[in-house]
């Protein structure tokens, strides 16, 4: 793991422990063992999981709200360092095989984490490795967003909500603010078209009770296009019509 223990520092300002590392060869190991029966990732390599998944998922603690003035201020460049850590409620939409939710849960263990993902095979894997890892406080659901944001336990319950790699924003905005506490902020990790598609989500962002909090731009060596991180504040609450029902942000997006 010295690929990611180095961009980790040199990126974040983040000094990963060797019980960091080791947590994260497990992850690794698991995750090249169950791919050759399950297909979880494309992405396969130790190396290019090191900076393509696991480093790209922890530049998601650049966007940990740490009190309520954080929404007035831009992401900061580093990791701040600090010991006394928030405890968050943290939902991870469409997780996949765990990014970037149980990466940030191996950094930050304080977080209350919950897995979403519709793909059981996934949550199969997701189960195991949790297990394997020891993680506390993780919940594993399987569903389609579109059906869980209208079910109590979970709308308007959230912290940060994290998504990466799953829709298109203007999509991925109404599968996501409906878990949003009001106050609490949503970020998705986008590659080189964020600002694009940000602008068309525009519409869909401030019907849903969101704002564009900030964008921020992260320069990874290893990966040619840039990365970006965009978070948006939950400034009120979610229409109760929102989500609409399953397929149809995707097929008929907002705005």
């Amino acid at each position: 793991m010295q690929l990611l223990q180095a961009g980790a520092r040199s990126l974040l300002g983040l000094c990963l422990t060797a019980e960091h590392l080791a947590a994260f060869q497990a992850y690794y190991d698991e995750l090249a063992a169950w791919n050759e029966r399950f297909n979880l990732t494309t992405i396969i390599g130790q190396r290019d999981v090191q900076i393509k998944h696991f480093l790209d998922s922890l530049t998601c603690l650049l966007a940990l709200p740490a009190d309520s003035a954080a929404l007035d201020q831009p992401l900061p460049d580093t990791v701040p360092i600090t010991t006394e850590l928030r405890t968050l409620s943290c939902l991870d939409v469409g997780t996949g095989a765990g990014f970037p939710g149980v990466p940030l849960k191996i950094v930050r263990p304080e977080i209350k984490l919950t897995l979403l993902e519709s793909t059981a095979k996934k949550v199969t894997f997701l189960r195991h490795v949790v297990e394997r890892l020891a993680l506390a406080d993780v919940e594993i659901v399987n569903a389609r967003a579109e059906d869980l944001g209208h079910e109590a336990r979970h709308r308007e319950q959230y912290d940060l909500v994290l998504a990466r790699a799953v829709a298109r924003m203007p999509t991925l905005a109404e599968y996501c603010l409906p878990f949003c506490k009001v106050g609490g902020r949503f970020v998705a990790q986008k590659g080189s078209e964020a600002r694009a598609e940000l602008e068309d989500a525009g519409r869909a962002i401030e019907l849903l009770g969101g704002r564009v909090h900030d964008v921020k731009e992260m320069h990874i060596a290893e990966i040619a296009q840039h990365r970006y991180l965009i978070s948006v504040a939950k400034v009120r609450a979610t229409p109760a019509q929102y989500p609409r029902r399953a397929g149809i942000p995707a097929k008929r997006p907002l705005g």
